[in-house]
């Protein structure tokens, strides 16, 4: 065989190699995307273009996050902000639209002593969603939820699911290892949903 054509074997054995190794970079960085993002990276895929563009956004908030100073919060502002939130959600019966603002309000206080950066909703959503992707969503609908009620067309249990979503990434913002989902159980949640919707019924007796 002339050494031209060797070369061209050679060649092609390096196109070859080069594309498995691109090939296996592609499957390390999507499962990688996957195990960090959760259902993020499947709401994230859905809404782009593309499964390149949505790993590039995703790859993006990655990189974003790498650059702020996310710490957890000391054991006095835990216990500050969880009497904070228990006095926000009383005034639920009382006053549901007034609560959720204030809870909204609580959240971006917490976030700000955490070092997330608060200026927009999306951009605070889109760094939450690097560490606490399994809870960014209900943060999401929390938000719509609130916005429809401040346009008048909300109604008191679209407010009352509102803060259900807003107590979700509450949780876990100020949990006291930081970025790892608290275990509060779903009795628990129950019974405060429960004693809530009481003291309305007591209320509108």
């Amino acid at each position: 065989m002339p050494t031209w054509g060797w070369i061209l074997i050679a060649a092609a054995a390096v196109v070859i190699v080069a594309l498995v190794a691109w090939g296996i970079m592609k499957q390390k960085r999507t499962k990688q995307l996957r195990e960090q993002f959760g259902p993020e990276y499947g709401r994230t895929r859905q809404g782009a273009k593309s499964k390149r563009a949505a790993e590039s956004e995703l790859a993006a908030r990655q990189a974003r996050h790498e650059k702020l100073d996310i710490r957890p919060l000391s054991a006095s502002a835990r216990e500050r902000y969880t009497a904070r939130w228990q006095t926000v959600q009383a005034q639920f019966v009382d006053n549901p639209d007034g609560s959720v603002a204030s809870a909204d309000q609580l959240i971006q206080a917490v976030m700000e002593d955490r070092g997330y950066p608060v200026e927009q909703f999306e951009s605070r959503a889109a760094d939450i969603s690097v560490d606490h992707p399994h809870v960014v969503e209900n943060y999401r609908q929390g938000h719509r939820l609130a916005q429809q009620s401040e346009k008048g067309n909300g109604s008191t249990e679209d407010l009352r699911q509102a803060m259900r979503n807003y107590r979700a990434l509450f949780e876990e913002l100020v949990d006291a290892d930081g970025d790892r989902p608290t275990t509060r159980g779903r009795d628990d949640d129950a019974a405060s949903e429960d004693a809530m919707a009481s003291r309305e019924r007591e209320r509108s007796a």
